[in-house]
């Protein structure tokens, strides 16, 4: 009897070990997931430091303030907007495939904290898109309207079809980390609102298109470099957990990606211009990253190099196009990088997806879906975008006056400027004398890059 009872309270006790013990092994695993996506979130926020050195590297310097300045305020803006209303139209309980309809201000969600966090910023992210594509000529009060329509309603309308169990994702259409999400969506935003703005003065002239040159290339690799690290945590948290498998197949398809995409566009601008562009094989970086995107958990390493490598001669090809025939001025390429290259990331998943890709026996199903979200998600953006935007200008001009575009937005939009060298010079100089000894030359590199020309085509 002694026996029986001691049997029995020994496997009671593994019982209860093991119970006890599964609970703490499932704390950890989740603790674990949070912290990763914490952390990727943070590495998406810092894209943002990325996206603010490419556009004002990328842009004359007398318009550099006014870039950083829509940058700060679109994380700011898109975030709060995003809280309020973005998030629920995008997860909150779905109403015919179409928009989410609870979650307003996180309401009855409060465990869902650390997922918007993540969230927040790609939706920041896809807005921040369209500052590039605008800049040197929209005014930030009408650029900050297109920031609330876009982060408020138009994104989380796309992202609940594809990430929020609308009727693309019950279809099967694949968007890991938002090549169309998220890239497209803001592309097709820039591309409505540089139609409403028109090009810069002096872009085209005469039927001769006009090279504008950036004022700090340097500036503008930094901010790609940021861009290519933040990328890591943008595809890698998709995920959505630290997965031991799955993390480093996306982060390593990714890497590979990018770096296939440089190297072709190198290759590629070199034979086509005898030179290796660099403002393109920057940009290259940026085709490589957003093509890979869409399918970063899906393709194979092989497949990831194919993807990026196409994309680098999709950039050149299409900025060149855009830039030349269909005559867009997009100061930064952000129309090519995100829009024409998040078509090609998202429908070469039919072709190279590993499951069920057209080249591994999947047949033709996966493409055609994929190809039709594409034409939705372009149908939607650009008719809401252009919706918004012409009602807009029937109250007011979107661009500042040919005077202040001429001048900069800087010293106009915000009263102060972000490089001061002749004025600092000439005012510590003008009280010991009047001579203005060194002012030529230092008026000579402030435009320096304005007066540059170039018979090869660049863009920037």
């Amino acid at each position: 009897m002694k026996k029986k009872v001691f049997s029995l309270t020994a496997a009671s006790f593994l019982v209860a070990t093991s119970v006890f013990a599964e609970e703490p092994v499932e704390s950890i695993r989740s603790s674990l997931d949070m912290t990763w996506i914490m952390i990727a979130a943070i590495l998406v926020f810092f894209m943002h430091a990325g996206f603010s050195m490419v556009e004002s590297g990328f842009t004359r310097a007398k318009n550099a303030l006014n870039i950083l300045m829509k940058n700060f305020l679109t994380i700011s803006i898109g975030s709060i907007l995003y809280f309020l209303v973005g998030y629920a139209l995008m997860f909150g309980e779905s109403q015919y495939g179409l928009l989410g309809t609870k979650g307003f201000a996180l309401m009855g969600q409060g465990d869902q904290v650390g997922f918007f966090v993540f969230q927040a910023v790609f939706a920041a992210t896809c807005a921040t898109i369209i500052s590039g594509a605008v800049a040197e000529r929209m005014k930030l009060s009408s650029y900050m309207l297109l920031t609330v329509v876009m982060t408020g309603f138009i994104y989380p309308i796309v992202g609940h079809w594809i990430w929020g169990g609308g009727w693309l994702s019950e279809l099967g259409f694949i968007d890991f980390a938002g090549s169309t999400v998220v890239h497209l969506t803001g592309a097709l935003g820039a591309l409505v609102a540089v139609l409403f703005l028109g090009a810069r003065i002096g872009k085209y002239t005469n039927g001769k298109v006009n090279v504008i040159p950036g004022h700090n290339i340097p500036l503008g690799a930094l901010g790609v470099f940021i861009l290519w690290f933040g990328w890591f945590g943008f595809n890698g948290g998709s995920s959505l957990a630290a997965d031991p498998e799955l993390v480093p197949h996306v982060i390593a398809t990714t890497l590979l990606a990018a770096s296939s995409s440089i190297v072709i566009t190198a290759l590629y601008t070199h034979l086509r211009y005898k030179q290796i562009d660099a403002s393109l094989t920057l940009n290259g970086a940026l085709a490589g990253l957003v093509s890979i995107t869409a399918g970063c958990a899906n393709v194979s390493f092989i497949g990831s190099i194919v993807i990026g490598a196409v994309a680098g001669v999709i950039l050149v090809e299409s900025v060149q196009f855009i830039d030349r025939v269909a005559k867009l001025d997009d100061p930064v390429g952000a129309i090519s990088v995100h829009g024409i290259c998040g078509i090609w990331g998202t429908i070469a998943i039919g072709f190279f997806d590993v499951s069920n890709g057209l080249f591994y026996g999947g047949g033709a199903s996966l493409l055609g879906i994929q190809s039709l979200g594409v034409l939705a998600v372009i149908a939607w953006t650009i008719v809401t975008s252009f919706i918004f935007l012409f009602l807009l200008t029937r109250f007011s001009s979107i661009r500042v006056d040919e005077e202040v575009e001429i001048q900069g937005l800087d010293f106009a939009e915000h009263g102060s400027s972000a490089y001061e060298l002749r004025e600092s010079y000439l005012s510590q100089n003008t009280e010991q004398s009047n001579n203005t000894f060194g002012a030529g030359l230092i008026e000579r590199l402030n435009n320096l890059h304005a007066s540059a020309k170039s018979n090869k085509y660049t863009v920037h």
